[in-house]
């Protein structure tokens, strides 16, 4: 970044930046995996928007659309009054995502943000039981406003705006691989001397993004489900990040056979990075007032045209899930290498689908990393509690041979470092 550059953003943007400050160039355009920067560096993009890029930058098959759409002067900012551009999400949502899956919900357009709707979801929850504790779990997070705050376990990323009662519980692994939660979950609830109210409902990532890329088992995914069920608890599925095909399903839980209650999306369901959130919900759920919970920013038409386009090309058949299996199994196989060569500072690779993490033992490694991949033009982020986990989420779509080209260039790295 020239320093004409550098002192326009520090002189004029808040200091809440955080991604510019590990990847301190000024990008001018994006194309599919790659960033281009002002001097026209290329970089392989392994960020993603942070999950809201699941089919890359610019992608043509999309963006065409969403063009198309523009020059025809379709509408682009409709609160909540019906479009065809809506009509056509709706109709395209229903027939290639839910109704193969025997899924049926309805859909609600929150505020294009994560956190809006998540906020939307536990209200409703709360609203629908009459109740006002919420289950969330350590490592957790769900957004960065008020009640999704609450959520949240990482304690320097929940503030004082923290809203309603809330009681954390260990997530899966959390106290051990192996180690049965679902006793003490159960004692809590069932023990009125616990201090646990019973809770509206049960909120969790099956992967969680920021918290470590820690994935629930099945096993404990389906228990939560039967426990919810047996104490008509709402489960909120936060498939924020996890979702729109990251894990390498659509819905992150399918791989579990569970059917929640609600479920969460944003981030990518946009199709090419465009905000846009959805909250789906189990018809016997939707007992909102007529304009009880909105958002001026609900209507976003563009959204809706580049989510329906996504959904067309890419769910219509088995295509991309099939790519996406192919491409997981070849970052696991290469973690499964790094962590063989470098286990005195490797702690664990885990993850699932195009969404896998190397946590190191010292975080200083983690960051190190990054910094030197970022110096080979190469993004990747950090997460966890101590930023010690490298987190590898490329396009759904990115080219076998560039992924290849990117994890050797990472192993470079790591090799360096260790």
């Amino acid at each position: 970044m020239n320093q004409q550059n550098k002192q326009t953003f520090e002189k004029h943007e808040s200091n809440v930046r955080s991604y510019c400050r590990k990847f301190p160039v000024t990008f001018n355009r994006a194309k599919d995996s790659f960033l281009y920067d002002n001097q026209d560096n290329r970089y392989i993009d392994l960020l993603c928007g942070a999950g809201a890029l699941n089919f890359g930058h610019n992608n043509k098959l999309i963006s065409d659309a969403v063009i198309k759409y523009v020059q025809q002067d379709g509408i682009l900012m409709s609160l909540d009054l019906h479009t065809k551009a809506k009509e056509d999400f709706i109709t395209a949502f229903n027939q290639i995502i839910l109704e193969p899956r025997s899924l049926n919900y309805k859909m609600q357009f929150t505020s294009p943000s994560g956190t809006s709707v998540v906020e939307s979801a536990v209200k409703l929850a709360r609203k629908v039981t009459g109740r006002q504790n919420v289950i969330c779990f350590t490592n957790g997070f769900h957004g960065m406003s008020g009640t999704s705050l609450s959520l949240t376990g990482n304690s320097s990323q929940r503030q004082a705006v923290s809203q309603g009662e809330i009681t954390r519980l260990p997530f899966d692994g959390y106290l051990g691989k192996g180690f049965d939660l679902m006793p003490l979950y159960r004692k809590l609830l069932t023990d009125t001397s616990s201090g646990v109210d019973m809770p509206a409902a049960i909120i969790l990532e099956t992967v969680q993004g920021e918290g470590g890329v820690n994935v629930a088992s099945i096993k404990w995914l389906k228990e939560i489900r039967q426990l919810t069920e047996e104490f008509d608890i709402k489960l909120i599925i936060d498939d924020i990040q996890a979702g729109c095909g990251r894990t390498g399903k659509f819905f992150s839980f399918e791989r579990a056979e569970i059917v929640p209650d609600l479920v969460c999306l944003s981030k990518s369901i946009g199709g090419i990075g465009l905000p846009m959130a959805v909250l789906l919900m189990s018809p016997e759920l939707d007992q909102w007032a007529p304009g009880e919970d909105n958002g001026t920013f609900r209507g976003n038409n563009l959204a809706f045209i580049a989510a329906t386009e996504m959904l067309n090309q890419y769910w219509a058949d088995a295509k991309l899930i099939n790519d996406i299996q192919s491409k997981a199994f070849m970052i696991t196989k290469f973690f499964n290498g790094l962590m063989q060569k470098y286990s005195l500072y490797i702690k664990e690779c885990r993850g699932i689908g195009l969404m896998q993490g190397i946590e190191f033992y010292d975080e200083n490694m983690s960051t190190k990393v990054i910094a030197d991949c970022f110096t080979r033009k190469l993004l990747i982020e950090t997460c966890g509690t101590k930023d010690q986990v490298v987190k590898l989420m490329p396009a759904l779509t990115i080219d076998k041979d560039l992924l290849q080209i990117a994890l050797d260039q990472l192993g470079d790295v790591i090799a360096e470092v260790c």
